[in-house]
């Protein structure tokens, strides 16, 4: 909660992007994992598990910061639920993913809720959890087999014939040694009237790139890196954590 509530108030992030998991008795808890193992200190399978095993859980514990010190740990960061995080942020614009199949029609229902589903990008990489397929009323993401088959024909002449029924490609910049965002994969795209949301980019040059290239949106673990590039880039006027910011060279702005 700590570092949504830093991107947005310090950093200026416009959507704050996250995943959720189903616990063993029914709450969606913010992680992107399905295990606990890698981000806490913890183990064993979020479905696994109560909201009581979860809600215990030092969630800062195995973080590093920029000097490599895990200065989060015993600090009381907690795994945040995805109700709290809707009730602490109403006016904020998310884009979650229900990472299992399993997720997406309890989190659909807690969108609505909420009354959230006007700023709510709903994503699931599963067929069986697409937000259309299940009637979700507000945006929805490309599932990864709607982005494979516009990857693959994209490319044909012409563009090829293949629209996804969607409201947003997110797609990573490389994939298992492949470049999957290409200046022609956002112009066929954008042919579509399909935004094009890229992840995850975390140095200036590759954020000034796909910039140039007319990327829609970047999803970074670095809104201060992404924040200066804007600025630089367009005059967007800086967030009030770099409110007394001077340009300067930066790793990997050339």
């Amino acid at each position: 909660m700590a570092a949504f509530r830093s991107a947005v108030e310090d950093w200026g992030a416009d959507v704050l992007e996250m995943d959720v998991h189903l616990s063993r008795d029914g709450e969606l808890v913010v992680i992107h994992d399905p295990t606990v193992d890698r981000t806490t200190d913890g183990s064993g399978a979020v479905a696994e598990m109560t909201w009581t095993e979860l809600s215990r859980l030092d969630a800062g514990y195995r973080f590093l910061d920029l000097e490599g010190h895990p200065s989060f740990r015993g600090k009381g960061v907690r795994l945040p639920r995805f109700a709290e995080v809707l009730e602490a942020l109403p006016h904020t614009r998310m884009n979650v993913d229900a990472k299992a199949p399993a997720a997406a029609r309890p989190l659909l229902e807690l969108i609505l809720a909420h009354g959230a589903e006007h700023r709510v990008l709903f994503a699931s990489e599963h067929e069986r959890g697409r937000g259309d397929r299940l009637g979700y009323p507000g945006p929805v993401s490309a599932s990864r087999r709607q982005i494979q088959l516009f990857y693959l024909l994209h490319r044909l002449p012409g563009g090829g014939p293949y629209c996804p029924r969607t409201d947003a490609l997110q797609v990573p910049w490389v994939w298992e040694g492949r470049q999957v965002t290409t200046p022609r994969f956002i112009r066929e795209a954008h042919r579509r009237n399909l935004p094009v949301h890229v992840w995850t980019v975390d140095d200036p040059q590759g954020m000034k790139t796909l910039l140039d290239w007319g990327a829609d949106a970047i999803q970074t673990d670095r809104p201060d890196l992404l924040a200066r590039v804007l600025h630089r880039e367009s005059g967007r006027p800086l967030p009030p954590a770099l409110g007394s910011f001077k340009p300067r060279d930066e790793p990997g702005s050339g």
